[in-house]
């Protein structure tokens, strides 16, 4: 059984066990994971046959909580158990007279809220009730630094392989929303047969990403000090200004170059380490490896110096007024001279 506290994972592993508490509660600012353990809910607790007859789905924004725990006194007619699953939970008003209910909970419900983007404050008595009778799940925000895993990990998940580096070109022109990852992937699913391992050349055919030139593709350039490589990145963004926004690209360098100086302060640089203390995939360390025998701790920081000026000079401020072309070329050039 799942704990009152629980991570996806171990949710996953309780409901294909078909081991259901009475109430739970889904919250918290990445909806993927909320979606996806109540879309599993909706497929495998009430069968098909028997959903119009014990299954229910509401969106708070329609319902009040009284009407909620009303759906939740039912008993089920034609299953072992009865399903209702409130969406859009957030929407909902007065939350604590969920307590009522809470105190004497059907065992033949399984009542589910997803509480999206945000998270139910844990000070209220509601919350500490919801984690004595039922599961509470916190989909938490995915930062930057873990996109690429999760890219991974759905690709996994819908049968296909990806190495990290390939993951790491998807996160990079996809962001962190990992909803719109997954339906990127679903279309790799499509025209890739099962088990395949995913190429850079497929996600330039079939989401449109070229492998060779975005913002990933740049920081690898940078580290090594590949002029010629990162000249030409420079000129394909002038080209495709709208897909390779300036203020992407300063936040991309601003974090690899803050990252490298805090490699290079560290005394301890074995693999493991330095990902833990850069919060990044081992895979990674070995570009932080080899930029570190480019740039020194001065030069390091003179470019974090660099960055922070051409950021300035983008909103109008500082000597550096040009327009975004220029001011990624002479960025680029003062970093790799």
């Amino acid at each position: 059984m799942a704990e009152a506290t629980a991570t996806y994972e171990q949710l996953l592993s309780s409901f294909k066990k078909r081991e259901f508490r009475p109430v739970y509660f889904f919250m918290g600012e990445e909806s993927y994971y909320i979606d996806k353990l109540a879309d599993y809910l909706i497929e495998h607790v009430v069968s098909e046959e028997n959903k119009s007859f014990d299954q229910t789905v509401v969106y708070g924004k329609d319902v009040d909580i009284d009407s909620v725990i009303n759906l939740a006194k039912r008993y089920p007619m034609m299953s072992e158990k009865q399903l209702v699953v409130v969406k859009e939970a957030q929407h909902l008003k007065s939350l604590e007279r969920l307590n009522f209910y809470l105190q004497h909970p059907l065992s033949s419900t399984v009542l589910v809220f997803c509480y999206k983007y945000g998270s139910l404050d844990k000070r209220k008595s509601v919350y500490t009730t919801l984690n004595k009778v039922g599961t509470v799940f916190e989909s938490k925000k995915v930062y930057e630094n873990q996109v690429a895993g999760k890219v991974v990990e759905i690709a996994r998940e819908k049968g296909l392989s990806i190495d990290i580096k390939s993951a790491n070109v998807i996160a990079n022109f996809l962001g962190s929303d990992l909803s719109k990852i997954a339906n990127e992937i679903d279309k790799l699913k499509i025209v890739l047969p099962q088990g395949a391992v995913v190429m850079p050349a497929d996600i330039e055919r079939n989401i449109g990403i070229s492998k060779d030139y975005n913002n990933f593709e740049l920081i690898d350039a940078l580290a090594v000090k590949d002029i010629e490589k990162a000249n030409r990145i420079v000129d394909y963004f002038r080209q495709n200004k709208n897909a390779n926004p300036l203020v992407v690209t300063l936040s991309v360098v601003f974090n690899f170059f803050l990252n490298l100086l805090i490699y290079s302060s560290l005394e301890d640089k074995s693999k493991m380490n330095v990902a833990s203390a850069l919060k990044i995939n081992p895979f990674f360390v070995t570009l932080y490896q080899k930029a570190a025998t480019c740039y020194n701790t001065s030069k390091i920081i003179r470019i974090i110096s660099y960055i922070r000026e051409t950021d300035a000079g983008s909103k109008g401020v500082g000597d550096l007024i040009m327009n975004e072309n220029e001011l990624l070329k002479l960025l680029v050039f003062k970093i790799l001279h």
